[in-house]
């Protein structure tokens, strides 16, 4: 059985994110549009990918019950991309993420997603406040966040990065 649990929706599984994701997360942290609107992880091979799960999605997942969802279809069970909560420093409230490989990207994927993602921040991890960042240049992004009842705030920087960020809220 599963320490963490699981989502569905109608065409899609939430799994949390976890070692054996590894050469799916390898694929999705160097497609072209994670480099040019999330940034370079220096994530290169599978070692690089179980590493990076281990230090930054892990330690959340143990420590609040959420973190990164790796998102597979349940038709037939192809890891299309990743969808989650996040503690990150710097932002007010947890923010949501997504990212799909270029495949699966203006298919319902991410919105049907993030939707289930709210909807489990709220009603089982009882968050109260939700923020998301993106960049200016991520227009799909800044629309699907909109499509989702977030709205736009103000535009920051968060600790160690020089980037202006759009920061959109939804407040529960």
């Amino acid at each position: 059985m599963e320490k963490y649990a699981s989502f569905e929706t109608e065409r899609l599984l939430l799994k949390p994110t976890s070692k054996k994701h590894a050469p799916f997360i390898l694929e999705l942290l160097n497609t072209p549009k994670w480099q040019q609107y999330i940034g370079d992880r220096n994530v290169h091979s599978i070692k690089e990918a179980e590493k990076y799960i281990k230090d930054k999605i892990t330690p959340q997942l143990e420590k609040l019950g959420f973190a990164n969802y790796t998102v597979i279809l349940k038709k037939d069970s192809v890891k299309i991309g990743s969808c989650g909560l996040y503690n990150r420093e710097g932002l007010d409230g947890i923010d949501i993420g997504f990212a799909f490989l270029p495949a699966y990207e203006k298919q319902g994927y991410a919105f049907e997603s993030a939707q289930k993602i709210i909807e489990i921040g709220i009603h089982i991890f009882n968050i109260k406040k939700l923020s998301a960042i993106t960049v200016k240049e991520n227009y799909a992004s800044q629309k699907l966040l909109e499509k989702l009842g977030l709205q736009f705030i103000e535009i920051i920087k968060i600790p160690n990065d020089d980037e202006e960020l759009l920061l959109y809220r939804l407040e529960i």
